[in-house]
Formats: structure tokens, sequence, C-alpha cells
């Protein structure tokens, strides 16, 4: 049934343009997806009744998905569906395609048309015992699209929101919130939520009350929605409703999702659930030693007084402030195009180099400093990409400025600049990055929750840059050194 409902889908998309489906944030899941996620839940063939809920059915693609599994595993007993979905478009083939699964395999189904999260009541202390109201398991391929801060959505939930909230993960919450006590829920959503401060309500959500059982990460972004390009990388993510922690989280991945050559690894729970409330993708030994070695040191660059921050100009929006050539009063402005090999190159002959300022809140003093690109491509091989900004080769200034497409952190001495030089660009602390963020962006606040060394080593490891080429294959040596 699962292959004609594919058809119907496909059918349905060729007849409604992207730029309509992405009013809904719709991205259809591929049939191989669905049975994937399917095969996540564990079933409980004894009980009398099963509950379901797919919030944002689409078209219907994973209910049948879970719903041919667990007929197919032998269960006999009452299965009582229900789907939102409040896209009139497609809600008559959703309607056709549950009239279809009521027959085949004998489903209660409710089609519910409102909105699911206007329509529900969000509770910061969600079911805890069993609940006729709740679901046993809850499958989902949310909606992905931005809310304002005044969306009725954001007012709903409101509590677990901050900054420029997405639609998906108050699915992934108001999930959370409907499912019963020992309950299931899986979800294929970006890899977003694991890190950053618009989503550290909702991870404190999650965990107080869940517990992370399974996670399949997707190397390639081909396919993994039906016949949809997506820019971000994808996870598949099950959630169980227990205060029973699992000293093992089961992490598998596939090149292509097609899920062929999946890979499996068992990862130790506190090392993917950090203390500091971020999840770490690891898929194999190699990263979650990453994890170990960095993870043991105590301190942060704000607890040593070296708080990372991000530049402080958006250029575009002081452009009469901006000069091409120096002019009495005038400051350097620093882009991340003048970080290169990791050195600060400036002047290069690029437009607004200089800023013309009284306003103190768009200088910084000039002093030493670590700058760091915030974004890079996805092809680079390096996230973290560093420049050394000395101030005495600099002279002429008592302020500078940087683009907000520059992070810095203030330095005391050249020592320390060097050090958290060697620190950031050895293959340690990039890997590590790269293991708390998959997008191309460095974060600030992530980049400050990180452990490093005390101060004093950070002066030892500069101190041994300072006496050879500036290079990733010394830094590595360095690092090496000293975190063991």
């Amino acid at each position: 049934m699962l292959e004609q409902i594919i058809g119907n889908t496909e059918a349905f998309l060729s007849a409604v343009t992207r730029s309509e489906r992405k009013k809904y944030g719709q991205f259809f899941t591929s049939e191989l997806s669905a049975i994937y996620m399917a095969s996540m839940f564990e079933i409980n063939l004894e009980t009398d009744c099963i509950r379901l809920l797919d919030a944002g059915a689409g078209s219907g693609i994973l209910s049948v998905a879970l719903i041919e599994r667990i007929r197919n595993m032998g269960y006999k007993g009452e299965i009582i569906l229900t789907c939102f979905e409040n896209d009139h478009k497609i809600i008559p083939l959703l309607a056709e395609n549950l009239k279809a699964l009521d027959k085949k395999y004998r489903v209660t189904c409710h089609l519910r048309t409102e909105n699911y999260i206007t329509s529900q009541q969000f509770n910061l202390q969600p079911v805890l015992v069993m609940d006729s109201e709740a679901y046993d398991y809850i499958i989902g391929n949310p909606p992905y699209m931005k809310l304002g801060k005044d969306a009725k959505e954001v007012q709903v939930m409101s509590e677990i929101c901050h900054g420029a909230p997405n639609m998906y993960f108050l699915f992934m919450a108001m999930g959370i919130n409907s499912l019963n006590w020992g309950g299931e829920l899986v979800y294929i959503v970006p890899r977003s939520w694991t890190s950053g401060a618009y989503f550290e309500a909702f991870r404190r959500y999650l965990f107080s009350n869940c517990v992370i059982e399974q996670i399949h990460l997707f190397e390639s972004r081909d396919k993994v929605f039906n016949s949809e390009p997506i820019l971000q990388e994808t996870m598949i993510i099950k959630v169980k409703n227990t205060k029973a922690k699992p000293k093992k989280i089961l992490i598998t991945s596939s090149s292509t999702s097609d899920f062929d050559n999946i890979s499996t690894y068992y990862a130790d729970y506190d090392n993917v659930v950090g203390k500091d409330g971020y999840v770490y993708l690891v898929t194999d030994e190699k990263q979650e030693n990453v994890l170990k070695r960095v993870n043991r040191l105590t301190n942060t660059l704000p607890s040593l007084n070296m708080k990372m921050c991000t530049g402080l100009i958006v250029d575009f929006r002081l452009k009469e402030e901006l000069r091409d050539q120096y002019e009495d009063g005038a400051c350097p402005l620093f882009y991340s195009s003048h970080i290169k090999n990791g050195t600060v190159v400036w002047p290069q002959g690029r437009p607004g180099e200089y800023i013309l300022t009284s306003k103190r809140t768009h200088l910084q003093k000039n002093t030493n400093y670590l700058f760091v690109k915030r974004l890079t491509s996805k092809e680079e091989h390096r996230r973290l990409q560093c420049g050394i900004y000395l101030s005495k080769h600099f002279p002429g200034y008592r302020h500078i400025s940087t683009q907000n497409k520059v992070n810095f952190i203030m330095c005391e001495t050249e020592e320390v600049v060097y050090g958290l030089y060697a620190l950031f660009t050895s293959t340690l602390y990039d890997e590590y990055y790269r293991l708390l963020n998959g997008s191309t962006q460095v974060n600030s606040t992530e980049v400050n929750s990180i452990p490093v060394p005390s101060k004093e080593i950070i002066r030892n490891m500069g101190r041994e840059l300072m006496k050879t080429e500036i290079n990733e294959t010394n830094c590595n040596k360095i690092t090496d050194r000293w975190i063991k």
C-alpha cells in the first residue's frame, strides 16, 4: 500500500508548485526514509490498543509505513490513528488514503484539519502516566519554516521560544507533550536544534522529559525528501518518554538516503548529550575520543575572561560611516577576507576598509586579538579559520572595528593570541566544533561553551608556536603535547 500512497503523492507534487508548498514548509518523505523511520519503533504487541499520531501528515506516507509495519509484525489489536493536516490542497488526498488504510488494515482514523500547534494545550509538565488522550507512538516530518515573534504558534509555546523559532522544533516539543509514559517519538528534522541559543529552552524541555535512544545521520543530502532539494543537514531522531537514561545511544549513518551501507555506533549517552545541554553527533570511536579529550578540560573562554564576540559592524546598514580611503579620524575595519593564512592582511584595497564614526559601540580597542571567520563554505577543509591580529602592526590607531562576519577574542598578550591560534587551528578543536555544529557558521555562543586549557597552558602553547612556522601541522604537535 505504501507504494500506492507514494504514487499518489508524486501525482500531487507534479500539480502543485514548489513555491506553494514552501508556504507550508512542506517536504514530503521518501519511501525509504518512511520505512526506516517506522522500523525504529519498539512496538508493544501485547497491548489491546495502539494510539498513533502523525502531525503534519501530508499525504499520510509516514502513517502508512508505520501501520504496515505494525500489522506485518502480527499485531491484531485496535489501532487508532490521528492525523493533523491543515493544507486544504492535500487534505482530500490524505482523506482518500486514510480510507484505503482503514479498509486494508482495520484502522480507526481521525483526520483533524486545524492547526496542530494552536489547537493543543502546551504543558511544561507533559503526560507522566498512561493517558487515553495521549499517544503511544508519534511519527512525523514537521514543516520547516521560520516564524515571527508574534506568530500564534510562538505565543502558544512561548516558554520554549527564543529569537526567531522554526516550526519544526515546536512540532517536536508538542509531540513530547502528547506522549504517553513510555511512548516513543520518531521525527525527521534538521540538526540545527542540537546546539545554539535559539534552541536552548527546547533542549531543556526535551531532556527534562525524554531520553534520546537513536539518531540516524545522512552523509549526503540527496533524496532525503521525495524529489525535494534541501539545504540543511537532516537527521532522524527517536526519543522516549522515560526517566531511565540509557548508557548508550545508537547512532547510525548512511552515505546516501537509500540507507545502503549503514554504519552503526553505540556512543556513551553522556558524551552525546553534553553537560552544556548540546548534542554531539558522533559516529565512531575516533570522534568520541575527540569529545573525551576536550571535555576533560575544565575552563572555558568566558571563565578566563576571554569571551569570543561577534564583529560590531553590519556594513550594509552603515554605508554612510564607511570609507574606501583613509580620512582624519577614520579607523581600520576588518572583514573575514582580511584573514589570510593565519595572519591579518590589511588593507587590501577593497571598499569600506575604513570606518569614520563617533559611536563608541562601533569601535573596539586596538589591542591583540584572535580573529575567526564566522562563515565558511561546506567544501572548505576547516570550519575554524583563524587570524592573528597584533596591535603593534597597526600602531597609528587607538581603535579598530570588525565586520559582523568576523568573530574576535581580545587577548592580553601576544603569547595568548598565539596559544589560542594553536588551539583553534588544531585538528582536534576543528573536529570538536564540527561534532557540535553541523552548519557552516561559527557561532560565538557555542565556541564560548567549548572546554579549553588554563591560561598558563595557553601561554605556553603560544610561546612554542612563536618559535616556529604557524601552520596546522605545528598547531597539532603543540596541542597534542598539552592536551592528552
